[in-house]
C-alpha cells in the first residue's frame, strides 16, 4: 500500500477527534525505509490565550519521546563504543549514587535495567515540589532512600540515565547536542501549546511541560522539542539509512520483557500502536500527546504529534483510543 493511501486512512480518526473537540490539533506523518513520506496537519496549535493554526512544520514538546529519541540512543551508542557496560551498575559512572549505604539496592541497578524499566523505583514522583535548584534536585534523586516496589514504568530510570550522560560528558543535558532537527526549547510562535500550568501560572509554549524536567533544567526523561520531519528523519534512520549504528538499532529491537525492549515498547494486547502491527514493531508515547512507532518488518514508521493537554490535562481527550485507531488504519492491508 502506498504512503499516500496509508496517511489518508490514518488521518481520518485524527480529523474526527479534532472536529469533535477532543484535541485542539495534530500532525500525522508516515515514512518508509526508502524515504517516501507524507504529512498532514489539522486544527489549532494554540487555543488560549491566543488562537494559532496547526501547521506541518509546527514544533512540539515531545515529552517522553525524549527517552527514545535522545537518551536511549545516547546510552546505546556509548555501550557500542565500549564507554559503558549495560550490565554494569550505574555506580560505575555515578560512584556517589546512594553513597551513604554501600549495601543499598540502588547501587546494584544497571543501565540495562533502567532502559527496560526493570527497577523498583516509583512510577511517579513530584521532584519539583522539593525545590527548583537543579543541582540540589539531582543529588536528592541520587541520595534519597527510595522505597522499593514493583517494577513499573518510571521516569526515575531515565533521570538517572540522564545524570550518567552528564557525568560522562562533563556537561548538563541542555548543553548536549539533542540531535539533528531537535532542540531543548522552541520558538513560541512556531510551537504547539501545552498546558496552563498551575505551578508556573501560565500556558506553556516552547518551554518544557514536564514539571520535573523544568525544575532539573534538563533531564533524560523529557524536554526534547522537534517537528514531525525531525521525528520521521529519526525513524527513517532507524529503518536503516541514518547515523545510528547497527548495534544500537539491534538493541532498540531486542526484547527485555514481554512489553519492552531497550528503551522502547513492543507490541502487546492493548498497546498504543494498535492490533495490526507486526511483532517487529517498536513504539513509544509522550504525555503531551505524542508518539512514534517503527515497524521493521514492513519497513514503515508513523508518528502522531498532538497538543492533547492544551489547555489542560484534566479532560478525556481520547488519545489512547486515537493512537490505536490510527495505527490500525495505517497498517490495514
Amino acid at each position: 500500500m502506498s504512503i499516500a493511501v496509508d496517511i489518508e486512512r490514518g488521518f481520518a480518526p485524527l480529523a474526527e477527534a479534532v472536529e469533535a473537540g477532543r484535541i485542539p490539533g495534530g500532525v500525522l506523518g508516515v515514512v518508509d525505509a526508502s524515504g517516501q513520506r507524507a504529512v498532514r496537519a489539522i486544527g489549532q496549535a494554540q487555543r488560549v490565550p491566543v488562537s494559532r493554526p496547526m501547521a506541518e512544520d509546527t514544533w512540539f514538546d515531545l515529552a517522553s519521546l525524549t527517552k527514545v529519541l535522545f537518551t536511549t540512543p545516547q546510552i546505546l551508542e556509548l555501550a557500542a563504543r565500549g564507554s559503558i557496560d549495560l550490565d554494569a551498575p550505574l555506580v560505575s559512572v555515578i560512584p556517589d549514587f546512594a553513597q551513604y549505604n554501600p549495601d543499598n539496592w540502588q547501587r546494584r541497578i544497571t543501565f540495562r535495567q533502567c532502559l527496560g524499566h526493570q527497577t523498583p523505583f516509583p512510577g511517579v514522583f513530584p521532584l519539583y515540589t522539593y525545590g527548583t535548584d537543579p543541582n540540589l534536585l539531582r543529588h536528592f534523586v541520587l541520595q534519597r532512600d527510595w522505597r522499593a516496589g514493583a517494577s513499573v514504568y518510571s521516569d526515575i530510570n531515565f533521570i538517572l540515565l540522564g545524570i550518567a550522560l552528564e557525568r560522562l560528558a562533563g556537561k548538563t543535558i541542555r548543553d548536549l547536542d539533542p540531535g539533528p532537527g531537535f532542540a531543548w526549547s522552541a520558538d513560541p510562535a512556531q510551537t504547539a501549546a501545552t498546558e496552563h500550568c498551575p505551578w508556573r501560572g501560565r500556558v506553556l509554549v516552547g518551554e518544557v511541560h514536564d514539571e520535573n524536567c523544568a525544575a532539573l533544567q534538563g533531564a533524560g526523561h523529557a524536554g526534547l522539542f522537534g517537528t514531525v520531519d525531525a521525528v520521521l528523519d529519526f525513524a527513517q534512520g532507524a529503518l536503516g539509512s541514518g547515523a545510528l549504528s547497527p548495534g544500537t538499532i539491534d538493541l532498540m529491537r531486542t526484547p527485555l520483557s514481554s512489553r519492552r525492549t531497550h528503551g522502547w515498547e513492543r507490541p502487546y494486547e492493548g498497546w498504543s500502536g494498535g492490533e495490526l502491527c507486526t511483532p517487529e514493531t517498536i513504539g513509544h508515547t509522550g504525555f503531551t500527546g505524542t508518539g512514534l512507532w517503527i515497524d521493521f518488518a514492513r519497513g514503515r514508521a508513523w508518528t502522531l504529534l498532538t497538543n492533547r493537554v492544551h489547555p489542560s490535562r484534566h479532560f478525556d481527550s481520547g488519545i489512547f483510543a486515537l493512537r490505536r485507531a490510527i495505527g490500525d488504519r495505517i497498517n490495514k492491508d
